[in-house]
């Protein structure tokens, strides 16, 4: 009896969310799902037609690769960056003003660190300016005229862009973690005669599995978003090192190729589901 009136508890608790993810998540992504299949305009089955037109399209396949290159290169560097910020500053006592040093980015406008990137990177921007007079000062070199955001360093530009703005939460999320680890086994391996990297590689991290699964799945998600930067500052036709998928997306919905949209939509959300279990399957494991 108890457990049934739990179990009703539970259920009437849990509808709300679960009827919004369905009227909100689930429908809609099943009605794309149906459009994948058919033409944009007649609605005409066309079976696998609009998957096969998106696998030759040299735009789409360039934004994946695109996309798939700058997860591969901006989530292990943040991870990374976040942990050797994290683990110092979990020494401090009073580390409150450094953690929100590490935040403001996040709390910063799109519109206002797009216009910071622009002023630093142009042909004509600050970094160009201050390499030049550099050059001048040392004598070793002349003047400097990259134009950054035209050029294969527009990537390095993104990911600099990518990694300064999500370091904050990263490093929030490691503090969490390392001030859930007990001090009393850290405490043991240093009377163990345990070194500092060796507490580390065989205490900290194998506690922090949790905080490290988080971490890596917000800032996959994190790392889609960060389309908002490379459309402002170089517009819908970018150079081709930060064409990314979110780009070919609004180019096809200008032209009103819905179904295009609805077959690549279709694709991304089903990689994303599986790389999400894959990573659920590898922290249980």
């Amino acid at each position: 009896m108890r457990k049934s009136r739990n179990l009703i508890s539970f259920l009437i608790f849990a509808a709300p969310s679960f009827i919004g993810v369905i009227i909100f998540v689930l429908a809609p992504f099943l009605d794309v799902f149906k459009r994948s299949f058919s033409t944009a305009v007649t609605g005409q089955f066309v079976g696998m037609a609009n998957y096969h037109t998106i696998f030759e399209n040299q735009a789409f396949l360039l934004a994946v690769k695109n996309t798939f290159r700058f997860t591969l290169v901006c989530i292990p560097l943040l991870v990374v960056i976040g942990f050797l910020i994290a683990w110092p500053l979990s020494k401090f006592k009073n580390g409150g003003i450094i953690k929100s040093i590490y935040l403001f980015p996040l709390a910063m406008p799109t519109a206002t660190i797009v216009l910071v990137w622009k002023m630093v990177f142009y042909q004509q921007g600050f970094l160009n300016i201050l390499l030049t007079k550099t050059g001048e000062w040392s004598g070793a070199f002349g003047e400097i005229n990259v134009d950054y955001l035209g050029s294969e360093a527009a990537f390095w530009v993104l990911v600099c862009s990518y990694i300064w703005k999500n370091t904050g939460y990263t490093v929030v999320l490691w503090l969490a973690g390392i001030a859930g680890i007990p001090a009393e086994l850290i405490e043991a391996a240093k009377v163990d005669g345990a070194g500092g990297m060796q507490r580390i590689w065989h205490i900290v991290l194998p506690n922090l599995k949790g905080s490290l699964y988080t971490i890596v799945i917000l800032s996959f998600l994190n790392s889609f978003k960060i389309y908002r930067e490379a459309y402002l500052v170089a517009g819908a036709y970018p150079h081709k090192s930060i064409y990314l998928l979110q780009h070919t997306f609004n180019n096809w919905f200008v032209n009103l190729e819905l179904d295009k949209m609805a077959a690549a939509a279709v694709c991304t959300g089903g990689f994303l589901f599986i790389v999400i279990l894959l990573l659920q399957k590898m922290w249980d494991k």
